[in-house]
């Protein structure tokens, strides 16, 4: 009975530290959360003026002319796929992995820890991704989509719909599509639409990639302090449990030797 006892006591100090770890990262996603969720706002306002301005371009027939229109007949799939830096963020990661395996033969361009240690690429962290490196890759995909070394361009990414809900998706960039209206705007363009819509390509997409990783950052910190608190939760309930359990231990040890005690004395 006394090893039943010092076992249920190594295991209540073991769970309890663990409580206080989870404690602790809850805490850190909850200091992070405004900042990564404002980021996020002004990153989407910023990809959505890019997008707004591509989308009156396209409305022009001259820019159909424009390699970034051209619907191509490979399959030559590239996709820039933004993971979390760290784990213990519930299904986040496991989310976007699973998305992944739909494209077995897609070339991959990971961006943050544990999709480059996936893919055995060195790491880029998606917390501390820049726009700098965001436009690299921008003229890298322009690049090879001009050189036809790939047909069609997505960022895996996550959508944060709330705190308790996030969901991985895909926003396909090229090639591009055209408007299904020609817009109304005041603005000429110089020295003409097509010219224009070529010159501002990579800077969309480079916008759309640094708004799609502030966007899937917010949800990894989400993501993790649902996660910590739920497992908080958790660790707490068992807790009582093994304390229940202990103090029943306890309490059956003790009537036990009370009663061996009267047993010996003869009473």
């Amino acid at each position: 009975m006394g090893a039943d006892t010092k076992q249920l006591r190594t295991r209540i100090k073991s769970v309890d530290s663990t409580l206080h770890l989870t404690k602790a990262m809850g805490l850190v996603a909850s200091s992070k959360i405004r900042k990564a969720l404002d980021a996020m706002y002004k990153g989407k306002e910023f990809a959505t003026a890019l997008e707004e301005i591509i989308a009156t371009l396209t409305s022009y027939d001259e820019c159909k002319k424009t390699a970034y229109m051209s619907e191509r007949a490979g399959n030559k799939v590239r996709l820039v796929v933004v993971a979390g830096d760290r784990g213990l963020a519930g299904g986040y990661n496991a989310n976007i992995f699973r998305l992944l395996k739909e494209y077995p033969k897609a070339e991959i361009v990971p961006l943050g820890k544990r999709a480059c240690d996936r893919c055995g690429k060195d790491v880029v962290r998606a917390e501390t991704y820049s726009y700098s490196q965001a436009m690299t890759l921008a003229n890298e995909i322009c690049k090879d989509f001009l050189e036809g070394n790939c047909d069609k361009v997505g960022i895996l990414c996550t959508r944060y719909n709330s705190m308790m809900s996030q969901e991985a998706y895909i926003k396909w960039i090229l090639p591009l599509e055209k408007a299904s209206d020609k817009k109304s705007v005041g603005a000429v363009f110089e020295p003409d639409e097509l010219s224009v819509l070529n010159a501002i390509i990579p800077e969309y997409i480079a916008g759309v990639i640094i708004s799609c990783v502030k966007e899937s950052f917010a949800s990894e910190v989400a993501a993790r302090r649902v996660a910590m608190d739920s497992a908080g939760k958790n660790a707490q309930e068992m807790i009582n449990n093994l304390e229940l359990e202990y103090n029943r231990a306890r309490q059956g040890a003790i009537t036990q030797e009370i009663t061996e005690i009267v047993a010996g004395s003869g009473i």
